[in-house]
Formats: C-alpha cells, structure tokens, sequence
C-alpha cells in the first residue's frame, strides 16, 4: 500500500469512527441520567471475551451520563457446582428443583462466585460496582411458586417469584454513582430463602426503579416469530402482540419475553432482547439508529423506535 492511499485510509477510519460518535449523540442526549436495569446471561457469562466486554459496557453507560443496573442468573455454573459436589439436578417444568441442599449452592454460586466476578471485572475501569443480593436490605421478598408439568401444578421446593421489591438500597448505590450488581436469591416472607429466576427479578425491578429500559442478553439475534426461520426475526413488537406469540415461542424464550411483557405493562417505555453473544451489543442496542435485537413496547404509535423518528417513550 502507497503511503497516498494509506494516508487515505487512515482518514476514511477516523471519519467513521467520528460518525460513530455523532450518530450516538441523540441517543446520549435522550437518556441522559436515565436508569437502565440490564439482565446479564447466556454465553455473556461464560466467555472471558464477553465478560471483560459486558463490564466494559456498564463502565461505559455510567460515564456517559446513564445509571446502569445489572442483574444476573447463573445457571451453567450453579449446574456445574452441583455436578462437582455430587448433587443430583433435576429440572421440572423448564424449572429447576432446588432442595434446601441445593439452595446452598445456589446461593454460594450466585452471591459468592457469579457476583464477585462481575464486580471484580467492572471495577477494574474504577470503583464502580456493589454487589448485593435479594436479600440485603430485603430487596426482593420471594413466594413460592410451582412448575406446570401436563398442565398440572408441581412442587418444585425453593424456587419463587418476586412477591414484593424495596429499592432503598439500590436507590442510594445509583444516587452514589455506584453500579449495584444483584444476586437473584432473595427470602420469603417467613425468611426461608428461594431461587428466583433472574428475567423475572430484572423485570420487577426495571418496574419497581421506574426505569427507562430492561435490557435482557440472550444466545439468539432477538424474537423470532417463526422459529426456526431465521427470516423472521422481530426488531419490535407491541405488548398485545407478544401476548398473542407467548404460547408458540420456544420455551427457553419464554421466560425472557415474559419479562419484557411484564416490565412494558408495569410502566417501562422499553424493553429490549439483544444477543449477547455479540460484544458489546447492549451499546449497540442503546446506542445507534438500528438497534441490534427485539424492542417491546406499549403500543405502536407514541413510542421511540430506533430510527429516532418519534421521541416519547423509548
């Protein structure tokens, strides 16, 4: 190459780098001081890549003005820990059944290895992130709740669903300019603890924070309408839409659009599915006119859509 035409090309580099930036001003602008609550799983949790990226992001949103929000499951690694120590895991319903025994390791992988690293991986930009679980500060408060097995009602011991949330202490961390990162176990009201499912919590607590958006990473692009048909991919969709797509959807999606129903219903302009296989997509997502997943929203007019032809909401 001609030092002409590398000269060229560096300045060809710089001008998209530069459009880069300037297509995100909008966007910066309009969520600006807006609280974000990201659900952090999949293949995001498992790759070293991925993780030092997903960290880099929340690092990323809190300078520039936004106040990130991380919840996190820890499936894979809750499964391995069992395997480890020799107890049996056994799924229900697309539930996991969660003995007393089981429960401590639950708790022991979500709170005291999923947790530590991810706070580990954002505050090497910084001292950024607190870990916290359901249970400090009763954040979550769970109840129990069944699997459906052929229709019927299964026990499935310590597995619930979030009967109530108090974010005082997540309040005060996001006013400190902290980025609060959540453990999914949280106690019932009698003080006996519980797996909750980590879409199901970010969706309460997307709602709870009056929060500008959910964020949930997934292994697929987004909502497929017609899996396996690749085509037919979703960039947005209304909540009475997705209420009429929920029974047909693939039951690993389930539980992930669930949550955005829920936290669209519940008051949250926007609620998005993106692929967290891609790095750095929930910048992606948050910040250029394409967007990069599946965008839930109230109604279809009076919402933002990722062109950024209409304003309100999203």
């Amino acid at each position: 190459m001609s030092a002409r035409s590398a000269a060229q090309r560096k300045h060809e580099l710089a001008q998209e780098k530069a459009a880069t930036f300037i297509e995100a001003l909008p966007w910066l602008a309009r969520f600006h001081g807006a609280t974000v609550v990201v659900k952090y799983g999949g293949n995001a949790m498992i790759d070293p890549g991925l993780q030092r990226a997903f960290a880099a992001d929340m690092v990323f949103l809190r300078y520039v003005g936004l106040r990130p929000v991380v919840v996190h499951g820890g499936g894979p690694q809750i499964s391995a820990m069992l395997g480890r120590l020799g107890i049996p895991s056994e799924f229900k319903g697309g539930l996991r059944v969660t003995t007393p025994e089981a429960m401590d390791v639950v708790r022991m992988v979500l709170v005291g290895q999923v947790g530590r690293e991810l706070v580990g991986l954002i505050n090497e930009h910084g001292p950024f992130a607190v870990g916290l679980s359901g249970e400090d500060a009763r954040l979550f408060t769970a109840i129990r709740r069944p699997a459906y097995v052929d229709g019927e009602p299964v026990d499935i011991g310590q597995v619930g669903d979030v009967d109530a949330v108090n974010v005082s202490a997540v309040a005060d961390l996001i006013g400190a300019g902290r980025i609060p990162v959540i453990s999914t176990v949280a106690p019932d009201a009698d003080g006996v603890l519980h797996n909750l499912n980590a879409d199901t919590a970010a969706a309460a607590l997307a709602v709870a924070l009056d929060a500008r958006k959910l964020i949930v990473l997934t292994d697929v692009s987004g909502l497929y309408a017609d899996w396996p048909d690749t085509t037919s991919l979703v960039d947005r969709i209304t909540v009475a839409e997705l209420a009429k797509l929920l029974p047909r959807l693939e039951a690993g999606m389930v539980p992930k659009m669930e949550a955005c129903l829920r936290a669209v219903q519940g008051g949250v302009p926007a609620a998005h599915v993106v692929d967290g296989r891609v790095a750095h997509s929930t910048l992606l997502e948050v910040f250029t006119s394409e967007g990069f997943g599946t965008m839930v929203v109230a109604d279809a007019e009076g919402t933002a859509t990722h062109d950024g032809k209409t304003v309100n909401g999203s």
